[in-house]
């Protein structure tokens, strides 16, 4: 019984060990007709069996029935080889990764932006948003097109293409990202307006953490913009309401943020509109506090809260002044940085507060920098005024003459060209189109005469208006990125992605021109309007002064020509010890800008001079 069980596991293991009918070679032998013969049964009970003979070369003869692979098989006849090519199998738009053909294409858009290759990639992003079989993959065409047109420094153009990706709506994948590239742009751009329109569509959706703060700023910023645009269509209503919430807005951004600063300021000024002085008052204190500069390079960030810094002084010492406390208007005044983009304001501004407590020699000081070559293109028509009314209120009747009518001569004509220029009734670019030709002979340094030197003089003034002048920059900023485009590659320079963007910033830049002409006639207008009251007021001064000098020549004549109404003041020239006695004789220094101190050396009778100052 051992013996059987061992000669059953031999066989298990000899047919485990057989090699598989897949590797063995059948061709030419019928197996289907064979039949197996059964084996002779072996009596366990022989323990003498022998075993097959081995032929001499070693052979073990097969079993009777079975295989005899001792002889080798006929080998099949070689077939006549084909001449023909084998046919070949289209792998077209099949990719071992399981990608599509146009997913291939994107991703190999994407790998050139990736490498840096902006206008390969946009102009690859352009066609496949343009080819309707690629229909799926439009809104991501748009999206890579819209980042590589920003890395490629158009950021107008986009802007634009960011425009179309959000107005697919917030869906799409990429919607979110898309309202994120809006606030690299808006830092980008010189006017932030540009994209308060885009921002402000979407302002019921939330925006990512990292962008909230800077979002509702601008937001807040859009609606001061159209708050005041409303105020002046005369439309308080709505007016108030955007007003109301630029408030709102303000308050949502935390003490210490970058924004916090910026968004008080526009809050002051929502509180300055409602007249609660006090309030705005504080907030603008605020903004101070909040802007003080840490020592440290001069980054761009901090030049920004800089000139808000200046802003908020200017805004401080106006509303002093307003409410007649003449001495803090003088302090905050005094406070703007020499040489800054709100100096010669300050000093116009300050030279009235002076003026008001009776300190003339200090009005008179600041003019003298106003009127110094160095600001020769500056436009301060009421320095003169001021001038006259200080010489008048010391009795200096006849300098006071002279001076109206060195005003009535200069500007005289000025008012004349304006009111002509206004009441032609142009169209809005028309308006813009002038300004903007003299705007482009002084950048070219042409010498200017007459009518242009005075309207160039009106431009400048025209630019201080902040929003006139951002929309001016923005449209150079166009014209800049539409001659950019002629600088790109050949490829794309005559690509039709290039004629596309240069069409849609021709209509910006067509609609920003209306805009900025309504702006420009608007503050020709305003500027009319402030031109006439200087020169009625002018005409008033002359009146009076003759009236008076008329009573003083009179009551001489009764006095047999012994009477008189001025003397001189007593002064010295001593001056304290860090400082210099220089008499003024025509000569200009820049580092004397503002420094200027003035001494009246005679006056009225009845006044002696309080203040001692060089002339």
């Amino acid at each position: 019984m051992m013996r059987l069980t061992r000669l059953l596991a031999l066989m298990v293991v000899a047919g485990l060990a057989a090699p598989s009918f897949a590797q063995m070679n059948f061709e030419g032998l019928d197996l289907g007709g064979s039949k197996k013969k059964k084996k002779p049964k072996v009596d366990p009970k022989k323990k003498d069996e022998k075993k097959p003979e081995e032929k001499p070369n070693g052979e073990v003869p097969m079993p009777e029935g079975g295989l005899d692979l001792s002889k080798p098989i006929a080998a099949e006849p070689e077939k006549p080889k084909d001449t023909k090519p084998a046919a070949t199998m289209s792998f077209d738009a099949v990719d071992v990764s399981g990608k599509t053909g146009d997913r291939q294409k994107m991703d190999a858009a994407i790998t050139q932006f990736k490498n840096d290759a902006f206008e390969p990639a946009a102009l690859a992003f352009s066609d496949m948003s343009q080819d309707p079989a690629m229909a799926g993959l439009v809104v991501e065409s748009e999206y890579w097109l819209g980042k590589s047109l920003y890395k490629l420094g158009m950021y107008h153009s986009s802007l634009q293409m960011f425009s179309k990706v959000l107005a697919r709506g917030p869906s799409t994948k990429f919607f979110k990202s898309s309202l994120e590239w809006l606030f690299f742009i808006a830092r980008k751009t010189v006017n932030e307006t540009v994209v308060l329109d885009e921002i402000a569509r979407y302002s019921n959706y939330e925006f990512p953490e990292r962008f909230r703060n800077e979002f509702r700023y601008l937001l807040a910023r859009y609606n001061l913009v159209r708050g005041k645009a409303l105020d002046d269509a005369e439309q308080t209503g709505e007016a108030t309401k955007a007003f109301d919430e630029v408030k709102r807005l303000a308050l949502m951004i935390p003490k210490g943020d970058i924004f916090y600063p910026r968004a008080k300021y526009l809050e002051a000024l929502a509180y300055f509109r409602e007249n609660k002085l006090e309030t705005a008052l504080e907030a603008m204190k605020e903004v101070v506090r909040s802007t003080r500069q840490a020592e440290g390079p001069m980054t761009a960030e901090a030049k920004q809260l800089k000139a808000l810094r200046e802003m908020a002084f200017m805004q401080l010492a106006r509303t002093h002044y307003g409410a007649r406390q003449n001495r803090y208007a003088i302090a905050y005044f005094d406070k703007v940085e020499r040489g800054g983009v709100q100096w010669l304001e300050s000093l116009f501004e300050a030279s009235w507060a002076h003026y008001r407590i009776g300190q003339y020699e200090q009005a008179l000081g600041n003019l003298i920098t106003l009127s110094s070559p160095f600001f020769r293109d500056e436009y301060f028509p009421e320095a003169l005024i001021l001038k006259a009314v200080v010489y008048f209120e010391n009795c200096r009747y006849r300098e006071s003459l002279t001076i109206i009518e060195d005003f009535e001569n200069i500007y005289g004509p000025v008012q004349d060209e304006l009111d002509v220029l206004v009441n032609k009734n142009m169209e809005a670019t028309e308006y813009f189109n002038v300004l903007d030709e003299v705007r482009k002979k002084n950048k070219a340094g042409e010498k200017l005469k007459g009518t242009d030197e005075i309207l160039e003089r009106i431009l400048n003034l025209a630019l201080t208006d902040k929003d006139l002048k951002k929309t001016v920059d923005s449209i150079a900023e166009l014209e800049t990125e539409m001659d950019a485009v002629g600088q790109k590659g050949d490829t794309f320079k005559y690509s039709n992605l290039s004629k596309q963007l240069i069409e849609r910033l021709k209509e910006q830049r067509t609609g920003l021109i209306a805009k900025a002409g309504m702006m420009a006639k608007a503050k020709l207008d305003f500027e009319l309007g402030q031109l006439k009251t200087l020169r009625a007021n002018g005409l008033r001064i002359k009146f009076e002064t003759t009236d008076r000098e008329r009573t003083f020549l009179e009551e001489m004549l009764k006095a047999g020509g012994q009477q008189s109404i001025v003397k001189n003041y007593k002064y010295t020239v001593a001056v304290s010890d860090d400082q210099l006695y220089w008499p003024y004789v025509g000569e200009y220094w820049r580092d004397e800008l503002g420094t200027y101190q003035y001494t009246l050396t005679k006056g009225c009778i009845e006044r002696d001079s309080a203040n001692t100052r060089k002339e």
